[in-house]
Parts: structure tokens; C-alpha cells; sequence
């Protein structure tokens, strides 16, 4: 099977594709969070808001468990994601040493672009009693949809909706809702390349939008450059 590299909710699954057939949505999240954690590789790219066209140049790892995003441009900041422990931490890395992310700065902005760091934490794979909603599509790939909602009043988000790959067990989108049921971020891959037989990510949109009218307030492309192995 082809591997499916889908930052940053859009990873590839390690899991054959005829082993990648599960009956219920918690046994769909396991496989998502299991593809994260066994990602071995070094990635570099950049954020670039589309208003402006600033640019963040960042360098991705993974390995051992962590993933790591490595922003250099001043103020240099890591933010690294330990998947050894259940729900995974978020350690942000500044002057001065190392620190879990608190919970009242997971609505907080990633160096001024559209990703939060809610979002870097994955803490929704975690959210219990996921409900399978049915299947669609995403660019032409069947997809299960999975709902999950958020079991504390802490964060951004209170429901989300991921769209599943099948054939890979990746994300391969996600839509955000406040508690007002309104759509508040949405992830979609725009473009892949591929490599060395693997379908890889090029470049991924985040939007930011308007719960009271729904247009797009914000929104920042990621794009990698070929993934090498570690």
C-alpha cells in the first residue's frame, strides 16, 4: 500500500490497507494516532499566511514518538508532541527551558498564522465515545467520517469532524465547531507529490472562519519538501 503523509492532522498510516478495516470509529481514531507515532522521518517547508504572504520557515522530525516543529526565525520556538503518553503532551520549547502547553493557551496562535496549538496537540484523537458518522469523499478518496466532542469546556474547539482515508487510515480533513454548532476551522490537503512510491504531502490549507457568517477570516498553507528518512 501507498504511505500517506498528511500534516499536520494528515499523516501516514503505517497499517496495510486490507488490515485497515475497522467497524467502529474509536478502532478508525486508534489507527490514526497509531500513524503518527510511528513516523521516522525529516521534513522541512514553511507556513505562509495567504493575506499578507508572510512566511515561517519550519523544520519537522519525527522520531521515537516526538514530533517536533522547529520555527527559526526570532523568537526561536520548538513545539514538540510526546505520543509516549495517552492523551499525548504538548511541550513548548523557549528561552529559558521547557514547558506543557496549558490548556488556556491551546486557542492561542502558532507564530501568528492559523494553526493553534490545540491543534498541534491532537487532543481530539483522545476525546472519548467517537461516533461514526458514515463515509464520504475527500478529492475523489473514500473517506469514514468521525465526530468527536469535547468531554470539557476547555480549549477551542467542541466538536470536531475528521474525514478518514480508508485506504490509508490517515486524516486526510477536519472541520472544527464551537458550541454554537458553527464551523470555525477547516484542514484540507490542496496539492501531493509523490516519492519513492509514497504519496506525500505538498501542501495543506488551514482556514480560520467566521461562526456568525461563515466566510474565511484567516487562512495559512502549509507546504514540505520531500520527506527523508531517519
Amino acid at each position: 500500500m501507498k504511505r500517506l503523509f498528511l500534516l499536520p492532522l494528515l499523516l501516514a498510516s503505517l497499517v496495510r490497507a486490507e488490515d485497515a478495516k475497522p467497524k467502529t470509529a474509536e478502532e478508525i481514531l486508534r489507527i490514526v494516532r497509531l500513524s503518527y507515532a510511528l513516523q521516522n522521518h525529516k521534513m522541512n517547508g514553511q507556513l505562509r499566511d495567504d493575506a499578507t504572504g508572510r512566511v515561517e520557515p519550519l523544520t519537522l522530525t519525527m522520531e521515537d514518538r516526538v514530533m517536533r516543529f522547529l520555527f527559526k526565525n526570532p523568537p526561536p520556538e520548538i513545539v514538540h508532541l510526546d505520543l509516549n503518553t495517552e492523551p499525548a503532551t504538548l511541550y513548548q520549547v523557549r528561552q529559558g527551558g521547557s514547558s506543557v502547553v496549558p490548556a488556556g493557551q491551546h486557542g492561542d496562535k502558532v507564530r501568528g498564522m492559523e494553526f493553534n496549538y490545540e491543534d498541534l496537540s491532537l487532543a481530539f484523537l483522545y476525546w472519548p465515545r467517537p461516533q461514526l458518522m458514515g463515509e464520504g469523499r475527500v478529492s475523489g478518496q473514500k473517506c469514514w467520517i468521525v465526530r468527536v466532542t469535547n468531554p470539557s469546556r476547555e480549549g477551542p474547539y467542541y466538536v470536531v469532524d475528521l474525514w478518514v482515508h480508508q485506504g490509508s487510515g490517515g486524516a486526510a480533513k477536519m472541520e472544527a465547531y464551537d458550541r454554537n454548532s458553527k464551523v470555525v476551522k477547516r484542514y484540507q490537503v490542496t496539492k501531493v507529490q509523490k516519492v519513492d512510491g509514497a504519496t506525500t504531502l505538498k501542501e495543506l490549507r488551514i482556514e480560520s472562519l467566521n461562526p456568525f457568517n461563515g466566510d474565511v477570516k484567516g487562512r495559512t498553507y502549509m507546504t514540505l519538501d520531500d520527506p527523508v528518512k531517519k
